[in-house]
C-alpha cells in the first residue's frame, strides 16, 4: 500500500501560491499554527498546485477535476480562492459547491476543506506592521498606516483595508513596484499569524490543527 502524503493545496493563482510558499518556508511554521509539523513540498506541482488559468472561476468550476489525480497520493486536500470575481455566488455558496464536487469525485467529506477569502488574498497580508511597509518598499512619511487612512483606503477603526487588493496596488504605484509573487512570498514569510484577524485564515488554522493535532492533544 502506497504511503500517502499529508496534504495537497490547490490555489487560484501564482500570488496565492507564493504566499503559501512564503509561509511554509518559515522556520517553525507549525508552531505559529499550533499544529504538528507535517511534510509539505511547496514547489508547484508537488503538494502545491495552481490553476493553470490562474483564476478563481477556474478553481470554482474544475477544482475537483484538478484534484482528482491526488486522491490516491494525498490524505487531505485544501482549496483556496478569493470570493471576489465576476459572477461570484459569494463565500458560502463557493465553499459548498466545491466541497460537494470534491466529495462527489471521490474525496472523503472530512478530508477536504474549501476556503474562500472574503474579499481576496490581500486580506491575509495586511497588518499594521513595519514588515508590510518594508515588503511594499514604502519608506516615507507619514507612516504607511496613517497614509492609507488619510487616503481613505484604510479607516483607522478598521482591522483591514476594506479593499485590500486596491490598497496594495495603490501603495505599489507610489513606490513604483510591480505587483509580483515575490512580494506576496516575502509578506507571508514575515507577517504575524497572530496578527491575522481574517476569518478565512482562522478556518485554515483550525483545519490544520484538526488534521494535524500536536502531540499530547486529543
Amino acid at each position: 500500500m502506497m504511503h500517502k502524503r499529508p496534504c495537497v493545496i490547490l490555489v487560484a493563482d501564482s500570488n496565492m501560491a507564493a504566499a503559501f510558499r512564503g509561509f511554509f518556508q518559515r522556520e517553525g511554521w507549525h508552531l505559529s499554527l499550533g499544529c504538528a509539523p507535517f511534510e509539505i513540498n511547496t514547489q508547484v506541482g508537488a503538494d502545491l498546485i495552481v490553476d493553470e488559468g490562474g483564476n478563481d472561476p477556474g478553481v470554482y468550476t474544475k477544482g475537483h477535476e484538478l484534484l482528482r489525480p491526488y486522491q490516491s497520493s494525498h490524505q487531505h486536500a485544501i482549496v483556496v480562492l478569493d470570493c471576489e470575481w465576476d459572477g461570484s455566488p459569494g463565500k458560502a455558496a463557493i465553499e459548498a459547491h466545491i466541497t460537494e464536487q470534491l466529495v462527489a469525485s471521490g474525496w472523503a467529506d472530512g478530508a477536504v476543506k474549501v476556503i474562500a477569502i472574503d474579499p481576496e488574498l490581500e486580506n491575509w497580508l495586511w497588518q499594521d506592521k513595519p514588515q508590510v511597509a518594508q515588503a511594499l518598499r514604502y519608506k516615507g512619511q507619514p507612516p504607511l498606516r496613517q497614509l492609507l487612512a488619510d487616503r481613505g483606503l484604510w479607516p483607522l477603526d478598521a482591522a483591514k483595508p476594506p479593499r485590500p487588493k486596491e490598497a496594495a496596488q495603490w501603495v505599489l504605484r507610489q513606490t513604483r513596484q510591480p505587483r509580483s509573487s515575490a512580494i506576496y512570498q516575502q509578506l507571508a514569510a514575515q507577517v504575524s499569524t497572530r496578527g491575522c484577524t481574517d476569518a478565512a485564515f482562522g478556518e485554515l488554522h483550525a483545519t490544520l490543527q484538526a488534521w494535524f493535532a500536536p502531540e499530547g492533544t486529543a
